[in-house]
C-alpha cells in the first residue's frame, strides 16, 4: 500500500467517525475484522497467549492488546495512546430555540476550538442517545445526521467593518447558536427536536431520556496540492494518531512478534482528561493490571512490568506556517511530510526526556523514517498531552511525538501524506522492537 492509499484510509476513518462514539464504533469494526474479541469489564476474563481484545468504556474510550508470548514481567507493555475526542461543539439539553422567525440550535463550546472557522460551513450533528428499552432498561444508540442541518452564517461586512483588522469574534452565549429552521407555530422546538432525533434512530420519541451530540462538517476529507502531497479534514487532532496507532497494531507481524501489544485511546483529552475514561482516569491502569493478574503476576512481577514498559503518547503537532514566522521558536521549524515530531518542553508539559527521546529517534532509524524535534516559544503557553499523566500514573517511560500539522482545532485541519505513513511505520518498528 503506498503513502495515498494509506492517507485515503485515515480520510475514511475521519469521515466515517463524526464524533467519539463513533470514531470508537469505526475502530470496533476494524478489530473484529481483524479477530479480535471484545471483553467486558464487569465480567471475569479467560486471557489466552496470543489472543486478541479489545475494551471499550463508555461507548467513547477503547483499549485493544495481544496477550504476549513474551513473560511480561521482563518485557513488559508496549503502549500506544491517543485520543478520540476534538474541540468543537456540543448542543445543549434543550437544542432548539425560536429567535424571530428561526429556529437556532443551543451549542456549547468544548475544549479550544478556533470558533470563526465554524462559519459558513455545511454543518451537521452526529452522537449517541440514552433511551429506555421496552424492558426499563436503559440503553445508548449511536446517531448520524448525514445531510447538512445547520450554519453560522458569518456577519456581513457592511455591518463588521472592522472585521479584516480585528478578527472575528464570536460571543460564545449570543452569537454561536446555529441556524436550523425557519419557525413552526405549530410544534414546540423540544417536541421537534425529540421526533428529528427519534426518527432518525428508529425509536418512538417518548423512549428517548438523553443525548450528546457533537456539531461536525459533513464536507470530506481531500487531498490538495500540485502533487496531492497535503491533505485536510476535520479532527486530524487526534484520530490521524488514533487512525496510525491501530493500524500498526493490526499489522500481522505486530500481531505475532511475542509482546504485550496496547492501544488506548481515550475520550474528554480536550478537557482535561478527569473523568472515568479519560487518560487522567483508571481506565489504563485497570487493564494493564488485570491482564498481568490473569497472566499468574504477583504484585511485584506486575510492578517490574511496568517499569519495563514504554508509550508512545501520539498527538498532533505544530507545523511551520510561513505566514506567521512570530509564531514559532526559531531553530525548532517542524515541517509537514519531513517525517514524525519528538516533542519536548522542560517543564513536562510533554513526557519526553533525553532517554525516551533517543529510543524513538532509534526506532525511527530502524523504520528508515526521518525524524523532527520541537519545542514551542518561551514566551508562549505550550499545550499539553495524555503523556505526562499518564505516565505518572503508571511509571511507564513515555515519549511524546506527532505528526506535524497545520490550523490545530480548526473544523477544517491539513497535513501532510508522507507524514501518515512515516508514523504507522514507526509504530510498527515500536511494536515489534
Amino acid at each position: 500500500m503506498n503513502d495515498q492509499q494509506q492517507a485515503q484510509q485515515l480520510l475514511d476513518f475521519i469521515d466515517a467517525s463524526p464524533s467519539p462514539w463513533h470514531a470508537v464504533a469505526t475502530m470496533e469494526q476494524q478489530l473484529l475484522a481483524a479477530s479480535f474479541s471484545r471483553i467486558n469489564e464487569t465480567e471475569q476474563w479467560a486471557l489466552k497467549p496470543r489472543g486478541r481484545y479489545y475494551v471499550i468504556r463508555d461507548d467513547s474510550s477503547i483499549i485493544a492488546f495481544v496477550v504476549g508470548s513474551k513473560a511480561l514481567a521482563e518485557h513488559g507493555y508496549k503502549i500506544i495512546g491517543a485520543h478520540t475526542d476534538s474541540p468543537g461543539l456540543r448542543i445543549k439539553p434543550h437544542a432548539l430555540h425560536k429567535s424571530g422567525e428561526l429556529l437556532r440550535m443551543g451549542v456549547e463550546v468544548y475544549g479550544g476550538p478556533i470558533l470563526a472557522t465554524f462559519t459558513d460551513r455545511d454543518l451537521s450533528f452526529a452522537g449517541r442517545v440514552s433511551y429506555r428499552r421496552e424492558s426499563g432498561a436503559i440503553a445508548t444508540r449511536l446517531v448520524l445526521f448525514e445531510q447538512p442541518l445547520l450554519r453560522l452564517p458569518n456577519l456581513a461586512i457592511h455591518m463588521n467593518r472592522t472585521v479584516n483588522e480585528d478578527g472575528l469574534k464570536l460571543n460564545k452565549q449570543t452569537e454561536l447558536p446555529l441556524l436550523f429552521a425557519m419557525s413552526r407555530k405549530e410544534q414546540l422546538p423540544d417536541g421537534l427536536f425529540s421526533e428529528l432525533v427519534a426518527k432518525q434512530c428508529h425509536l418512538a420519541a417518548e423512549q428517548i431520556l438523553s443525548w450528546e451530540f457533537n456539531v461536525y462538517d459533513t464536507q470530506k476529507g481531500m487531498f490538495w496540492g500540485v502533487d496531492k502531497e497535503f491533505y485536510a479534514d476535520s479532527q486530524l487532532d487526534n484520530l490521524a494518531s488514533c487512525h496510525a496507532g491501530l493500524s500498526a497494531l493490526l499489522d500481522e507481524a505486530v500481531l505475532h512478534s511475542g509482546h504485550t501489544s496496547v492501544c488506548a485511546f481515550f475520550d474528554h483529552e480536550e478537557v482535561g482528561s478527569e473523568s472515568n475514561k479519560g487518560a487522567d482516569g483508571s481506565f489504563l491502569p485497570d487493564i494493564l493490571e488485570r491482564i498481568a493478574l490473569i497472566g499468574g503476576l504477583n504484585t511485584e512481577d506486575y510492578k517490574r512490568a511496568l517499569a519495563n514498559s514504554f508509550m508512545l503518547s501520539v498527538d498532533m503537532a505544530h507545523a511551520y506556517q510561513p505566514n506567521f514566522p512570530g509564531a514559532y521558536e526559531t531553530e525548532h521549524q517542524v515541517y509537514v511530510n519531513k517525517g514524525p515530531v519528538i516533542k519536548l518542553n522542560a517543564n513536562q508539559r510533554y513526557s519526553s526526556e533525553s532517554v525516551s527521546e533517543a529510543m524513538f529517534m532509534t526506532w525511527c532509524q530502524q523504520a528508515n523514517v526521518p525524524f523532527q524535534k520541537y519545542t514551542h516559544r518561551t514566551d508562549l503557553p505550550c499545550g499539553s498531552t495524555i503523556g505526562p499523566m499518564t505516565s505518572a500514573k503508571l511509571g511507564i517511560r513515555t515519549v511524546d511525538v506527532g505528526c506535524a500539522m497545520w490550523a490545530m482545532h480548526s473544523i477544517r485541519e491539513s497535513a501532510g501524506v508522507l507524514d501518515h505513513a512515516y508514523m504507522t511505520a514507526v509504530m510498527r518498528c515500536f511494536f515489534k522492537a
